[in-house]
């Protein structure tokens, strides 16, 4: 119940525990958690802005080790020029997993 309505929600399992965990990290219930992220959405259907939530949440936790981590591999792709990243071919083909294009 949200709002006083009767509201379902479709999201992937990955999403599904990502909301679990910021639940129990903020100490809330996961109603709770969904009531104040529809509470602060603008125009959008609940189920993307719950995924927005919790990429936006995950995002912002991984950025400064992130950037750390970016610094350490620069440095050592500078001193070894071997090193070469990952090359994806532009065909369907070819593609690392997960991977879509986007039109």
């Amino acid at each position: 119940m949200l709002a006083g309505h009767k509201t379902s929600v479709s999201l992937e399992d990955a999403f599904w525990q990502g909301l679990k965990e910021i639940a129990t990290r903020r100490k809330l219930s996961g109603s709770a958690l969904i009531a104040t992220i529809d509470a602060q959405r603008g125009e959008g259907n609940l189920s993307s802005a719950i995924r927005l939530f919790v990429l936006d949440y995950f995002r912002n936790l991984a950025e400064p080790a992130a950037a750390a981590s970016n610094i350490r591999e620069e440095q050592t792709a500078m001193r070894d020029v071997s090193v070469v990243g990952p090359t994806y071919h532009d065909s369907d083909a070819v593609r690392p997993p997960g991977f879509r294009r986007w039109a």
